[in-house]
């Protein structure tokens, strides 16, 4: 699946530092290794009352009805830290989110949100700051987010990230790994054949 050039949607905040992958998704619901299923679960200690599925915490941000169907989640430092489950990634896909700005992420949550065509928007610690105010202040802000130019207009202020051109390649081409390493199949062939030739011929 291709992530598209641009992508329009609500921003929703969660104020929070060092959200790490077991509070993203909890470990009883890691049993499963397909991608999909996972979004009810998302948050779920932090979104439900007493375990229960059907007793949301009012509290809690993604219960709150001004972000109904937000697709960009803000948030703090250091996002997505803790164990390496992938299934962290999915669970975030899963519920509807298609880019999360921070100013930082844990790198192996990273690269799975990469392989798993979710855009990671590190932005500057103020920015962010700026951001969250924002948002206090306005709960239907908007952000439009351009891969190609690598930037994301706010309030009609526009803010430059950073991604390093392979993975903006392997998004905009809906490559994990697996798929970039495969583009060089013929040469990799190529070069095993001659390796298996140079030592059958010794």
């Amino acid at each position: 699946m291709k992530t598209t050039l641009t992508h329009q949607g609500k921003i929703i905040p969660l104020n929070k530092s060092n959200v790490d992958t077991d509070a993203i998704i909890p470990k009883q619901f890691l049993t499963e290794i397909k991608k999909t299923g996972f979004g009810k679960y998302l948050f779920f200690n932090w979104r439900f009352l007493n375990g229960d599925v059907n007793v949301p915490n009012p509290k809690f941000i993604l219960n709150n009805v001004n972000y109904k169907n937000s697709t960009i989640l803000l948030t703090r430092e250091n996002f997505g830290c803790g164990s390496s489950r992938e299934h962290a990634v999915w669970a975030l896909i899963d519920y509807g989110f298609k880019a999360i700005i921070a100013p930082s992420f844990a790198d192996i949550f990273y690269n799975n949100s990469i392989s798993n065509q979710l855009l990671l928007i590190p932005l500057k610690f103020k920015i962010i700051e700026n951001l969250f105010t924002l948002i206090k202040k306005n709960k239907n802000i908007i952000g439009k987010i351009f891969l190609e130019e690598k930037k994301i207009s706010i309030q009609e202020k526009e803010f430059d990230f950073k991604i390093n051109n392979f993975h903006q390649f392997c998004l905009l081409n809906g490559f994990d790994t697996i798929d970039s390493t495969m583009k060089w199949k013929e040469k990799i062939e190529k070069y095993e054949k001659n390796i298996f030739s140079f030592f059958n011929s010794r």
